[in-house]
């Protein structure tokens, strides 16, 4: 690892001021895929911007409907949340699911989203919640951030600063991760708010995408039974050491059920506490 200069402002107007001064500078939210990286030598910048200072950015608050979560909120605040947990459990439980106790306690979802893996966990979240992305120069809709592998909207100099996402009627995430990593190889996540139904998929592709034919069909019937005559083009998917594309696109039918039986199940449950 190359010798860098490690900065650690309080404030995000004074992370965006380091930013801009240095020309070749990173932010450090959980380093869970940066300093990996710079121990292999992929990545060297000179300069390190560390936010776990910046207090403000680990706030998770409720707001005219939607939860507003802070960039630096850790995997273990948001499973852990009484917010998260009342108002979008499904939020919780895919939190709770990431990567080992470890990572879930330094892991953040700012980093997760900003770096958009593949197969990380919060880009299926934050897509079919129809999410906003709150950065320090604007806000993003889901749908125009996530562009490609390891690649968003953020333009330079920009950095994530949380999320507002809207409370869910019912969710649910249904997960095939791999025995080794916990990534998702397949990863499904459903939502109906105020009348409509998305559904994102992580793991299957270079990105997360919506899978808009198991939307339609959920639209017409939210129902697992729904979805028997609609599957998925493999076309396009990846196809890798642990999963060709055929498989993948199985696995997106079989995890969206799973899903789906979920959030009705969750719903019911709801319900039953409620009377």
């Amino acid at each position: 690892m190359k010798s860098f200069a490690y900065l650690k402002p309080a404030t995000t107007v004074a992370a965006a001021a380091l930013l801009a001064k240095h020309d070749d500078a990173k932010i450090l939210a959980g380093g869970m895929t940066l300093l990996p990286a710079m121990k292999q030598s992929l990545a060297a910048p000179a300069a390190i911007i560390d936010l776990s200072a910046v207090a403000a950015l680990r706030e998770i608050e409720l707001e005219e409907g939607a939860l507003v979560v802070g960039a630096m909120a850790r995997h273990y605040d948001v499973a852990s949340s009484a917010l998260v947990r009342t108002h979008i459990p499904a939020l919780a439980a895919l939190a709770g699911q990431i990567g080992d106790p470890q990572v879930r306690h330094r892991g953040t979802i700012g980093g997760s989203v900003a770096n958009n893996d593949p197969a990380a966990d919060y880009p299926a979240a934050i897509l079919a919640l129809d999410a906003t992305v709150i950065t320090t120069r604007r806000t993003v809709a889901a749908a125009a951030f996530f562009v490609d592998m390891f690649e968003t909207a953020l333009e330079p100099g920009e950095i994530v600063t949380g999320f507002r996402i809207p409370v869910a009627e019912m969710a649910a995430y249904a997960k095939f991760r791999s025995p080794a990593s916990r990534y998702a190889l397949v990863g499904v996540f459903v939502a109906r708010t105020a009348g409509k139904v998305r559904v994102a998929v992580t793991g299957a592709a270079s990105s997360v995408f919506r899978a808009l034919d198991v939307e339609a069909a959920l639209q017409e019937r939210f129902d697992p039974d729904a979805l028997n005559r609609v599957s998925m083009d493999p076309s396009g998917l990846n196809s890798d050491i642990h999963a060709d594309r055929d498989y993948r696109a199985n696995l997106v039918m079989v995890m969206a059920r799973r899903a789906v039986a979920a959030a009705l199940q969750n719903a019911g449950q709801g319900a039953t506490k409620g009377q």
